[in-house]
């Protein structure tokens, strides 16, 4: 079980989390869920960097990354990890209540792999949120290791 890797729930509503991680809990992943409150710190965590530097190098199974974020927004977070060859194979599912199509088309040129409006009836966000879970973290078959295909850019 160490050698699973951990889902990163980059989320700053409160009752969300904690609907997120009830969700994900009833799906009975044993991937350890790590929670970033904005996007400045999701960003620290990917890299290494802050308050996570000495985190295990290990990257996430999958990020779930609120659009509307304090500090870095969704979109901006989304541009760096996809800009940055270290961090772009990581899996981010765009998890929103925006239903732009502007944020859609946005979150799709900048190379998400997901977008998921959530859902208004807690029912459906809770089944949502377990479908994702076991796709992401157990279903997915992720790019083997990063340094053995990462060319030299």
């Amino acid at each position: 079980m160490a050698d699973l890797k951990p889902i990163l729930l980059v989320e700053d509503n409160p009752n969300d989390i904690e609907l997120t991680l009830a969700a994900l809990e009833k799906s009975q992943l044993a991937n350890k869920i790590v929670i970033c409150r904005d996007g400045a710190e999701a960003l620290e965590f990917l890299r290494r960097q802050g308050p996570h530097a000495d985190r295990p190098v290990q990257d996430p199974a999958v990020v779930l990354l609120d659009l509307k974020l304090p500090k870095v927004d969704g979109l901006e977070v989304l541009a760096a990890v996809k800009g940055d060859p270290k961090t772009r194979a990581i899996p981010i599912v765009m998890l929103t209540s925006s239903r732009e199509e502007s944020d859609l088309v946005r979150s799709y040129q900048l190379g998400v792999n997901a977008f998921v409006v959530k859902p208004v009836g807690f029912k459906e966000f809770f089944e949502a949120i377990q479908d994702l879970g076991v796709f992401w973290a157990v279903l997915n078959e992720p790019p083997p290791h990063r340094s053995d295909w990462i060319s030299g850019d």
